[in-house]
């Protein structure tokens, strides 16, 4: 849990220690977008709930920034070395670490819905939990240059943060200690990322 305990850094009162959240937050939230390991929504929503709490000026401004920009920074690095691993004769780790993560049905399903809807498709599934790798690799396969993902990704990544810190406020205006909004936070975002997965396995027991 270093992640949720670098995101409640700036609760310690004083400008300076306040500040020094949000290298954490950038580098944390690029290292997800590079290695989908990371939860990089509950962490965005455990530092819009520290921000809440803030006396800072524009602590919630400052959230949604970096977390908007490490995400689109992430992706971008994430698809370029894709491209690079698709031209290459052997592929590359990159590369085969997007494709362990996108599963045949849900790669198929992204290439049809891109071909059919395009960029929105993009923009969607930075919203959709699981979404975003299937979709990437769709991209790649469907060899979108660099600068036309980043121009698709971009508002992808902007609605991205502002759900998750939405989520964070929402955690945030429930109770006046950050800690508990900080654990409310982390459950919703739990709740939203396993509902998708769940209601898939219960579809197919039916």
């Amino acid at each position: 849990m270093t992640w949720l305990a670098d995101a409640s850094r700036a609760v310690a009162p004083g400008p300076a220690q306040q500040v020094m959240g949000y290298p954490s937050l950038f580098l944390l939230v690029l290292i997800g977008a590079l290695l989908p390991v990371v939860p990089t929504g509950a962490l965005v929503s455990s530092a819009a709930v520290v921000a809440f709490h803030q006396t800072m000026p524009f602590p919630l401004a400052l959230v949604f920034v970096t977390a908007s920009l490490a995400a689109f920074l992430g992706d971008a690095a994430l698809y370029w070395l894709g491209r690079r691993g698709m031209r290459s004769k052997n592929g590359s780790r990159w590369l085969e670490a997007i494709r362990s993560r996108a599963p045949e049905e849900r790669l198929a399903q992204a290439r049809g819905k891109l071909a059919e809807h395009g960029v929105a498709v993009l923009v969607l599934s930075r919203l959709v939990p699981a979404g975003r790798i299937p979709v990437m690799l769709a991209c790649l396969m469907a060899e979108w240059p660099l600068r036309r993902f980043a121009r698709g990704n971009l508002p992808a990544c902007l609605a991205w943060a502002a759900t998750y810190q939405v989520i964070g406020i929402v955690g945030g205006s429930l109770f006046a200690e950050p800690w508990e909004g900080v654990v409310v936070a982390v459950v919703l975002t739990v709740v939203i990322s396993a509902a998708p997965g769940v209601w898939r396995r219960v579809r197919a027991a039916g």
